[in-house]
């Protein structure tokens, strides 16, 4: 029972945290932010909401003004089994990537940013 309520309040401070500390969203201009969106709208980010590894993903996601849809692996029972399923693991954060029709499942915060690091920060 402490457990949980440790890890329930950690969970809550590390959102409160992100909330007063999040970064400033790229600012690009119109013609370029509708080729990020558009370009966003293969990609999907399975996630816990007070993951650690998941908060740093969404700060990265922010930071580079990537509107990417987010999937509730923890809470929401579809979402998880589709993770599973798919992605051959329960494992979050992890980024599904919808490209010239195959479909790749990326783990871990560290390989995901640098993706999207890759492929957003220029534009």
């Amino acid at each position: 029972m402490f457990v949980k309520a440790l890890r329930v309040g950690l969970g809550q401070l590390i959102i409160f945290t992100d909330f007063i500390t999040r970064p400033g969203k790229k600012q690009r201009p119109a013609e370029v932010q509708a080729q990020v969106n558009t370009a966003a709208r293969d990609l999907t980010l399975y996630q816990f909401h007070a993951c650690p590894f998941c908060v740093k993903t969404r700060r990265t996601l922010r930071r580079l003004n990537v509107p990417v849809a987010l999937r509730d692996a923890k809470n929401n029972e579809q979402d998880r089994q589709a993770l599973l399923e798919h992605g051959g693991k329960i494992k979050v954060p992890c980024l599904r990537i919808e490209e010239n029709g195959q479909t790749t499942w990326m783990y871990e915060s560290k390989v995901i940013i640098d993706y999207l690091d890759k492929r957003f920060a220029a534009a």
